[in-house]
């Protein structure tokens, strides 16, 4: 069972972090779990196409014999970086350019490893 309130003190977290502007907790199905998605995107859109990309992502690099880290998208004005949230989940964070990817990605997989245990 997802424990919400958990999540959502761990997102609350997550958007204290310089420069992270959301979190977005999604299932490996694409559908939204907590958390907010960018402004102005359509939520359904883009957390079914987030789950998408992890997942084709994951595939790829299955066939690799590797196993994934994470997955940046770099934008005009910033970044989103995906990682696991175990086997159900994944969290998606977006940020500004102003902290650099390695660091977003370790915050990223640190909290998606708090998530794990309560989804």
């Amino acid at each position: 069972m997802v424990e919400y309130l958990a999540v959502e003190e761990i997102l609350d977290e997550i958007r204290s972090v310089p420069s992270v502007y959301e979190a977005t907790v999604v299932s490996r199905s694409g559908m939204h779990i907590a958390g907010d998605p960018p402004k102005g995107a359509h939520l359904e859109t883009f957390v079914a196409m987030s789950a998408i990309l992890l997942g084709a992502a994951e595939t790829a690099t299955a066939e690799l014999k590797d196993k994934l880290q994470f997955v940046t998208v770099e934008l005009t004005r910033g970044r989103m970086v995906l990682v696991s949230a175990g086997q159900r989940a994944l969290l998606i964070l977006t940020a500004s350019k102003d902290i650099p990817t390695s660091d977003l990605a370790n915050k990223a997989k640190e909290f998606a490893a708090k998530i794990e245990g309560k989804i």
